[in-house]
């Protein structure tokens, strides 16, 4: 092969990444896994011998089977896990499509990602494959090395339980924006009546520290979040954390920062009708790394302690 053709099929292969790498987060749910899926599809399109017919076919099949082996692989790291799992956050999606624009914002969400893992590795691909990104049942076929008859049921099934509990988010993205501006505002002031009047009568709360930072578990209830919420912030801006919005799987979300810039953790909302549904928040350094240096959530945690008890409020968070 000669190098104007190793450029080409590289050129190629950029070209695409954005794909790739948009199929395989929503079937691993990890960006850390993804950017490895791709990497792996990279080598195996370098090493093939010929130039493929289709590169969008050839590289979307070899990413969707890849991702069908560490989703299997994985499966059994997430039955152990240390309490609720999260996706990775993704900040930003590299994929645009303004055709697909409503199917890619609602796949890449929190509450469609944590349906997804209900479904088998198959059952994911096919459905991410088909509903999010429109691939033909012939293109499917060949990915999962099934027939278009068995993805159609697989497609067919993986359909039926993503509508039995499929979210709902805000419609009008502008009225999601101020609403999560509003939040964010009474979050940073500890203002307790702001956080309750926003939030949902089957709010809850809940995080995942996967036993490496310290996390809470579910808190339900508009009186007992916002208390919480609350109670929360006060010790850590005293130290210098800060808060800052941003955009998160597609939902309204924040990024806390020590005052080294560190990740200390990531928030995502989920909002409906004017008020906040569900928030999660994601504290587990290992889902955070792909975000920028991460802080010590442990020692972050007694240093506000201790400020608590200097400042006369009382010890602990």
């Amino acid at each position: 092969m000669t190098r104007a053709e190793q450029m080409t099929r590289a050129e190629q292969f950029e070209q695409l990444r954005p794909l790739l790498f948009a199929i395989a987060y929503r079937i691993l749910g990890s960006v850390s896994e993804a950017e490895d899926a791709v990497q792996d599809t990279w080598l195996r399109y370098d090493a093939f011998p010929r130039q493929p017919t289709s590169a969008k076919a050839f590289l979307s099949a070899a990413v969707t089977r890849i991702s069908i082996d560490v989703l299997r692989s994985a499966r059994w790291r997430r039955e152990a896990y240390v309490g609720p799992w999260f996706p990775e956050p993704l900040l930003t999606d590299p994929y645009a499509d303004p055709e697909r624009s409503a199917e890619l914002a609602d796949s890449v969400s929190m509450a469609a990602l944590l349906l997804l893992e209900r479904l088998t590795p198959l059952e994911r691909a096919v459905f991410v494959l088909r509903e999010v990104f429109g691939f033909g049942f012939p293109e499917i076929a060949s990915a999962v090395g099934r027939s278009e008859a068995a993805c159609r049921q697989l497609s067919v099934r993986a359909r039926r339980h993503m509508d039995a509990g499929r979210p709902r988010f805000e419609a009008d993205r502008r009225q999601r924006e101020r609403l999560a501006e509003r939040f964010f505002d009474a979050f940073r002031k500890g203002d307790v009546d702001g956080l309750r009047e926003l939030l949902a009568a089957d709010v809850y709360l809940v995080g995942d520290g996967g036993g490496k930072a310290p996390q809470w578990k579910r808190i339900i209830g508009p009186e007992n979040v916002s208390r919480t919420l609350a109670a929360m912030v006060a010790p850590l801006v005293r130290i210098g954390v800060g808060v800052h919005p941003h955009e998160t799987n597609g939902q309204p979300g924040a990024v806390f920062r020590d005052r080294d810039g560190r990740v200390l953790c990531i928030l995502v909302l989920d909002i409906l009708d004017g008020q906040v549904q569900t928030i999660r928040s994601v504290l587990n350094p290992d889902k955070l790394r792909h975000v920028g240096p991460v802080a010590d959530a442990w020692a972050l945690v007694r240093e506000a302690a201790q400020s608590r008890i200097a400042d006369g409020s009382g010890a602990g968070m």
